[in-house]
């Protein structure tokens, strides 16, 4: 890994803990939908693989790797037809996700300053919407020379396009940059970019799912300097 010379990271259960994050703001959103509807929260829960009684999605739960389109395409013909239709409600998600209350996996601005100092450039690249990804990283955001979501214009993963995207705006090879995510979709992403990967315990998948797809596995990115060979 000594050769790399960019970072991309997914977003949630990457640079933020998934369950921790995400686990309160789909209760609320849950509740928000359905409101006193007991029957349409139970069935929201049950399309989104959501536990309610621990707050917890389950390892299939769509909302892990799938976009936010996909997650409001699988729950917009259960809820009342609504002006706008599913446009509106992921509006409505949108909204709800710019300020939830989030965890981050490690302290960020030390780990990401420590990664710039060794001269890396460092990018994020999300199934969510690049609206609500900038908000999320807002604090950090000089430090990032590329932040893109699904609706930014080059797809969402699995496919490579973010993440070739980002190697082009940083004039890199593919193979110079390292791909860091949760799920399978960031890491299938990486090897079809033709980039390095890195698979992180900070999401709802387990090491037995990832390590299959990835060059090596951490708990958490704040492993990250030590992969690299970055010595402070």
């Amino acid at each position: 890994m000594k050769h790399i010379r960019a970072v991309l990271f997914d977003k949630d259960g990457t640079l933020f803990d998934f369950q921790a994050t995400w686990g309160a703001w789909a209760s609320r959103m849950i509740a928000d939908l359905a409101g006193s509807d007991l029957a349409l929260r139970q069935a929201l829960a049950a399309a989104l693989a959501f536990d309610t009684a621990s707050n917890r999605f389950l390892p299939h739960s769509a909302v892990i790797a799938g976009t936010s389109q996909e997650v409001a395409e699988l729950i917009a013909p259960m809820l009342p037809a609504r002006p706008g239709g599913t446009e509106a409600l992921m509006a409505q998600m949108a909204a709800a996700a710019a300020v939830a209350t989030l965890a981050p996996a490690v302290p960020l601005r030390p780990l990401l300053m420590q990664l710039r100092g060794a001269g890396l450039r460092l990018g994020v690249a999300t199934n969510d919407n690049e609206a609500v990804a900038r908000s999320h990283v807002a604090e950090h955001a000089e430090l990032f020379d590329f932040i893109v979501g699904f609706d930014s214009g080059y797809g969402g993963k699995p496919e490579p396009g973010m993440l070739l995207a980002f190697a082009r705006h940083c004039a890199l090879h593919p193979g110079d940059v390292l791909m860091v995510g949760d799920s399978r979709h960031d890491l299938i992403a990486g090897r079809a970019a033709g980039m390095a990967t890195l698979a992180v315990l900070t999401g709802v998948a387990t090491e037995a799912d990832l390590a299959p797809l990835a060059d090596a596995v951490l708990p958490d990115i704040g492993h990250l300097p030590q992969l690299l060979g970055i010595v402070e």
